[in-house]
């Protein structure tokens, strides 16, 4: 039976501005979401934007009124919320069928609210979104199964456990291999690995795990 092709997002959030030329290596998205001042960054890769979702504190009224004028949905939440903008963005994806999530922005700024971006890409309530996250601060998977890491010889890998330990861990194509260990939250055993080639692969049996990279080269 033929796999069904991934239904793909873009979520676009705030935080330090990305790299202009980000954009070559973004997916073809079925739904692009900004995250309240996400449309700043929707604005800097020239995407355009399906659905604008936040409480709207931080995104420039001019930008916002252009969106809605250019056809995107507005979906406006009060600032006494009990969600950020993005997870509130990553609903939307959810809702709309979205199996792959590729957050655009999100790092800098507030260190809470970089934190708490971090930690949302590892909820379980999103785990079946296949949820990364990319820019200035490189690239973060979350990893509740496997997933199977492009780059280069030589690139860091840093595994985090999130939550709980995560339990069964094994990496192929790193240079301090994993043959089902336990990574627990808090420890530091996980930073820091090394690619041995342009490819690797992690697997966890039980709980989540984020995947880092904490460099990404754009061409």
């Amino acid at each position: 039976m033929q796999r069904q092709a991934d239904v793909t997002a873009i979520v676009l959030a705030g935080g330090d501005p990305v790299d202009e030329r980000l954009r070559a290596s973004l997916p073809e998205a079925a739904t692009v979401i900004a995250a309240d001042s996400g449309l700043d960054q929707a604005e800097r890769l020239g995407l355009h934007v399906d659905v604008v979702v936040g409480d709207f504190d931080s995104v420039d009224p001019q930008q916002l009124e252009a969106a809605e004028r250019a056809g995107a949905t507005i979906e406006r939440h009060p600032a006494e919320k009990d969600f950020t903008d993005l997870e509130l963005a990553l609903r939307v994806a959810r809702r709309r069928g979205a199996t792959r999530v590729v957050v655009v922005g999100g790092w800098g700024g507030r260190i809470d609210h970089a934190l708490a971006n971090l930690l949302l890409l590892g909820a379980s309530e999103f785990a079946t979104l296949n949820v990364e996250a990319v820019g200035a601060g490189g690239r973060v998977v979350a990893v509740h199964d496997h997933v199977d890491l492009g780059g280069r010889q030589g690139d860091l890998v840093t595994l985090l456990a999130v939550g709980q330990p995560a339990r069964g861990v094994r990496t192929e194509g790193l240079r301090y291999p994993l043959h089902g260990e336990t990574l627990h939250p808090g420890s530091t055993r996980g930073v820091s690995n090394e690619m041995l080639g342009s490819r690797s692969r992690v697997e966890v049996e039980q709980g989540v795990l984020l995947a880092i990279v904490p460099t990404m080269e754009v061409a």
